[in-house]
């Protein structure tokens, strides 16, 4: 633990240094969140998170899926359906069921953008025929790794690592496009009921650059309009922190589960209008609860984007209020599907825009009562027992 913590002092300390040649909100379509669970937690979940949407919350949370295969789908609608926001992801664990490997796509984009460099002609006339479209898209791609750590004799206390290899691909019609990668590392502890998980996104710090594709007839229109001609652009991103705790209230074997989780982000790429800022970081809390029934219907509230603003009736500009951004969300799980739901924002207003979220999640398994390390809680541990007294008693009859 004292070389973590090390590692985690030293990637700060670069992360500030850094921040005056950066600029802030650089790729924030990736920081939105995926999976109608976590986004209706308020993206309370790198403690917590143990599905095939780890390898976007926090890759060491791929360990404790249980399913020979998981895969995950995720649609979502912004800006009066303008924008589109998808995710795919899959999970397996490998034969030894201690490794797991993981795959993750994000694609955030506006499609039918029209393209008007030829639509003006020079008499100022308009020709329809000119008139095209094109597509705006973000995109990024996670190569997930995770594996189980024995570094305490009491095995009550249980930690997991995980990486992603992140690459970035971003498109502006035939126009533009831009070509990024960067790694992300995250762990979880569990110590009983309790959870604990620290997700670090861009630790190498990410870097995006992008190429323009402009023909000759593309800059004698730009130059005319008066609009910048680009030759090259980068874009930076500095490290991301989030550390969350969770717990669980109720004893496992209850019929009724309660957890709540508490995330702080920590952004180091300077001032974000967060609930406590500075030039050289920000931090941003945010909290989630999940109840559940039998495993199988789940409701989950969170509060986020927590912010103090000016408020509007002060003429002297010095007042100011805490506005939050509120999400909800249900979940149903019927055999090796699960539904989730979630009703949340995009923003943090007094009239934000709200979104509906639906998310899918499929369980396959080849091989029945699968076996694996962690399985045998203190939920399951008295059925095994009971099972294990009972075999004998049918023995011992058999041979009378």
């Amino acid at each position: 633990m004292r070389r973590i913590s090390t590692l985690l002092f030293c990637m700060l300390a670069v992360s500030f240094c850094a921040v005056a040649q950066t600029r802030i909100y650089v790729n924030e379509y990736l920081n939105i969140g995926v999976g109608a669970r976590g986004l209706g937690m308020a993206g309370a979940q790198s403690a917590t998170v143990d599905d095939v949407t780890s390898g976007y919350w926090n890759p060491a949370g791929m360990t404790q899926v249980k399913n020979d295969f998981e895969v995950g789908l995720m649609h979502a609608e912004y800006f009066s359906g303008n924008a589109k926001y998808d995710y795919a992801a899959g999970v397996m664990p490998l034969k030894d069921s201690n490794h797991v490997v993981g795959l993750s796509i994000l694609r955030f984009a506006i499609d039918d953008i029209p393209n008007t460099i030829d639509y003006v002609q020079p008499d100022g006339s308009f020709d329809e025929s000119k008139l095209k479209s094109m597509t705006a898209g973000d995109y990024a791609f996670l190569l997930s790794y995770a594996q189980r750590l024995k570094l305490f004799k009491d095995e009550s206390v249980r930690t997991n690592i995980g990486a992603n290899v992140k690459i970035i691909y971003r498109q502006l019609g035939s126009l533009a496009h831009a070509w990024g990668a960067g790694i992300d590392a995250g762990i979880q502890t569990s110590y009983k009921q309790w959870r604990f998980g620290i997700m670090a996104k861009d630790i190498t710090t990410t870097y995006t650059a992008w190429s323009f594709h402009l023909s000759d007839h593309d800059k004698v229109v730009f130059g005319n309009t008066g609009n910048e001609i680009p030759v090259k652009s980068y874009e930076v991103m500095l490290p991301r922190f989030n550390f969350g705790f969770g717990r669980y209230f109720m004893h496992p074997d209850q019929k009724i589960q309660v957890m709540a989780e508490l995330d702080v982000d920590l952004t180091t790429d300077g001032m974000r209008n967060t609930l406590i800022n500075s030039k050289y970081a920000s931090l941003d809390p945010h909290m989630g609860i999940e109840a559940s029934y039998k495993n199988t219907i789940f409701l989950r509230l969170g509060i986020g984007n927590i912010q103090r603003v000016l408020d509007d009736k002060d003429t002297t500009n010095q007042k100011k209020y805490t506005i939050y951004q509120p999400s909800a969300g249900l979940g149903v799980k019927i055999k090796g599907l699960m539904i989730d739901y979630a009703f949340t924002s995009l923003q943090a207003q007094a009239s934000p825009l709200y979104t509906h979220i639906i998310s899918l999640r499929l369980d396959v398994n080849r091989k029945k009562n699968k076996q694996y390390w962690g399985q045998a809680t203190e939920e399951n541990a008295p059925v095994e027992e009971h099972r294990s007294k009972r075999t004998k008693k049918q023995k011992n009859e058999k041979g009378n």
